[in-house]
């Protein structure tokens, strides 16, 4: 792979916000192919309105986002839509499909317009339900499923879309434990047996911690990005939380309360 394409995702100088309110500034980080990174820090500090800004959903204030080497506003949406998928925290509006008809939804950027599945389409619809365990569930509608198995046909769906880029805002919003470590435990396969690169918002810092290749750390200040190890050593997750409620441990990646 050529040096040029290695960068999936550039971010340079980036300011975030609305119009006239900036939220986050000065956001630099770079992601190769086959990299799972999480976007961590306290609620309010931006972490949506970045990846809404990256996703193309509202325009940067300032700065320069380039995907695979080209700004991000010289695509098209049709382009866009086969190089990068989103996964929002917002419930979908068609929740009256079954699990396969949402998944198949993904292919939308490469259907003709009467929307015909080709054998390529049925077999990444295919490779997407069984990748999320979801084949047993294909034909349940989208209400009568649990949030968590929503979560996954959801991820499907990005995953069925077969972009270089998957954005997702909070994919762990409202699950328990154990379904919050498999949905991040697939993203991660994803990541490093399909090579896509994810990129995903999460309060789940422990988690994330264990899971991702890369961490940006939204601290309002210099927004720290590396190896969460590095990170660790740096002391940068020390800033999130105040010290005399929260230690962080940095051998183990987790915190405690301080008594």
């Amino acid at each position: 792979m050529s040096n040029n394409n290695k960068n999936i995702l550039s971010v340079k100088n980036l300011t975030v916000g609305y119009e006239s309110k900036i939220v986050a500034e000065r956001i630099n980080f770079e992601l190769e192919t086959g990299m799972l990174c999480g976007i961590v820090g306290i609620n309010g500090i931006g972490k949506s309105t970045l990846l809404r800004t990256l996703g193309g959903f509202q325009p940067k204030l300032d700065g320069n986002i380039k995907l695979k080497g080209k700004n991000l506003e010289k695509y098209t949406s049709s382009t866009l839509s086969k190089e990068l998928s989103v996964v929002l925290t917002e419930q979908p509006a068609s929740k009256n499909l079954t699990v396969q008809e949402l998944i198949a939804l993904g292919r939308q950027p490469y259907t003709n317009w009467l929307g015909t599945l080709t054998e390529d389409d049925k077999h990444r619809i295919k490779d997407s339900l069984d990748t999320f365990l979801l084949k047993e569930l294909k034909h349940r509608k989208c209400h009568e499923i649990s949030d968590g198995q929503l979560q996954r046909v959801l991820v499907a769906r990005a995953m069925a879309q077969d972009t270089t880029l998957i954005l997702l805002d909070e994919p762990t919003t409202h699950l328990d434990l154990y379904h919050k470590v498999q949905i991040l435990k697939m993203l991660q396969e994803l990541a490093h047996e399909k090579q896509k690169t994810i990129l995903f918002t999460t309060h789940e810092i422990e988690l994330a911690i264990q899971l991702c290749d890369r961490i940006l750390i939204l601290d309002g200040k210099d927004h720290p990005f590396g190896d969460p190890c590095q990170l660790i050593e740096q002391k940068y997750f020390d800033r999130l939380f105040p010290s005399e409620m929260v230690q962080f441990d940095a051998k183990t990646g987790s915190f405690k309360v301080t008594k």
